[in-house]
């Protein structure tokens, strides 16, 4: 087999697998058994993830149950902590706050009680940006609407930020090559860029076609964006401004709202988009899956 045609099945393996990780993360995820259904050894699996992710399974998955219990820690206030451990796949109690405290520095009550605000402000302060603290952001009220499934075909790669603009070249040459002209830009945050250091989040961009087209053939993995209940946030500006808008939406609208986070990732729907087409701003729709209380 050619190099390039392993490195596309591998590839592929990786995000199946990621995407697995982050639709079942409630679960307990059973490594021996995925391998089984990909037919290869569970050596073989290991090794793939390594090469295509940088990183070891065991500790992505528990990366990604972390940062969702944190935050559901934040946004679920009726829902007991041993609940918000239940929904990310931790059935002790006593091993979630102990993998927390090491995560995050801090237990999850004390995480709760306020330490979320602090560790989201240095995160942010690191890329320049700025704390939200006596800014009004009620012009960002959301509607809340039911959105459908789509079919995104996307690029995943690690880092947020600068390398953000790469992975959009990326598919604006996917764009090109198959003759797309008519199609919706998605960026899916998987890893929250407002608790999690840029240079180790895990980047979606996706691009919806908006007309049939074939692309059996195509290079690219595809999966389906959420279908269901959202939080919809429009907003225009900068790149420090959608950061700004997503610390605000889990910090301070979300906590009071009546609503619940889910542990489904929220995106953003671009009708302008820097990072593709230099055009000095973003503008866009903002979602955060939720549910009804």
């Amino acid at each position: 087999m050619k190099k390039k045609e392993t490195n596309f099945i591998h590839n592929k393996i990786s995000n199946d697998m990621m995407n697995y990780i982050n639709n079942h993360i409630d679960t307990d995820i059973n490594i021996d058994d995925l391998a089984y259904e990909f037919n290869i050894s569970k050596y073989h699996f290991h090794r793939i993830f390594k090469e295509q992710m940088g990183a070891n399974i065991y500790e992505t998955i528990k990366s990604i149950r972390l940062q969702k219990a944190s935050n559901l820690l934040i946004t679920n206030k009726y829902s007991t902590i041993t609940k918000i451990a239940n929904m990310c796949g931790y059935s002790s109690q006593t091993s979630f706050i102990r993998a927390f405290k090491e995560r995050f520095e801090q237990t999850p009550k004390q995480w709760r009680n306020g330490g979320y605000s602090q560790y989201s402000n240095k995160i942010l302060s690191i890329c320049n940006t700025v704390s939200l603290v006596g800014e009004n952001y009620e012009c960002f009220e959301p509607q809340i609407v039911k959105t459908e499934k789509k079919v995104a075909y996307y690029i995943r790669e690690k880092g947020y930020g600068t390398r953000s603009k790469k992975l959009w070249q990326k598919m604006k040459a996917w764009l090109y090559t198959n003759d797309i002209e008519n199609y919706e830009q998605i960026g899916i945050y998987h890893d929250n860029p407002i608790i999690t250091e840029h240079s180790d989040c895990y980047y979606v961009v996706a691009i919806v076609p908006n007309s049939k087209i074939d692309l059996s053939n195509t290079n690219l993995p595809s999966f389906d964006i959420h279908a269901g209940l959202c939080a919809c946030f429009s907003f225009e500006g900068q790149y420090i401004d959608i950061l700004k808008l997503i610390q605000w939406a889990y910090h301070h609208w979300l906590p009071e709202s009546g609503y619940e986070a889910t542990t489904i990732p929220s995106y953003t729907i671009f009708e302008k988009n820097d990072f593709l087409d230099s055009s000095g701003v973003f503008k866009g729709k903002y979602y955060v899956p939720i549910k009804f209380t």
